[in-house]
């Protein structure tokens, strides 16, 4: 059976969280997994455990702090320049997984920090056996259109709203 494409979309919480659940999943199923996070600062808890199961190597971009909405103009360069490069070795590495999650990624594309024909054209020659997991809020319809699997996160309600900023181990 060929590798699928998954995407988990939406505004609500529990994309990132559902791709570290399939990661834990093809770990114990002995798969190789490239679990590489885009627009996060790589702090994410997460990452601590991930980085700790056999199976699974972890990739983030270590020179990008902070949120995209706050960079500078120039920030947002060197951030597209580093993203991109990322991307670049992410993908050239997948042939030596079973499995590769791109955390974010719809973002970074959204945002344009990489370009998201580079993914695209990625994404229709992937490697047969490859199971790819794309996460983001609103995909386009040229990436819905090559997903196996969209599943979408609705936010119906949460603290945030509220004023209630992110807290460590529930939401990063």
């Amino acid at each position: 059976m060929d590798g699928m494409i998954h995407i988990y979309c939406g505004d609500g919480k529990g994309k990132t969280t559902a791709a570290v659940g399939l990661t834990i999943r093809a770990a114990g199923a002995g798969k190789k997994i490239l679990f590489a996070q885009f627009m996060k600062s790589g702090k994410s808890s997460e990452l601590k455990v991930l980085r700790n199961i056999e199976h699974v190597s972890v990739m983030n971009c270590k020179t990008v702090s902070g949120f995209y909405r706050n960079m500078t103009a120039e920030e947002r360069e060197q951030a597209s320049r580093d993203y991109s490069a990322m991307l670049r070795d992410v993908l050239s590495a997948s042939s030596k997984f079973d499995l590769l999650v791109l955390d974010e990624i719809i973002s970074a594309c959204n945002h344009g920090v990489v370009e998201e024909m580079d993914l695209y054209r990625f994404l229709q020659n992937k490697p047969a056996l490859l199971e790819v997991v794309l996460t983001g809020r609103n995909p386009s319809e040229k990436l819905l259109g090559l997903a196996h699997y969209v599943t979408e996160m609705r936010k119906r309600k949460h603290p945030y709203d509220d004023g209630v900023h992110a807290r460590l181990g529930v939401e990063f």
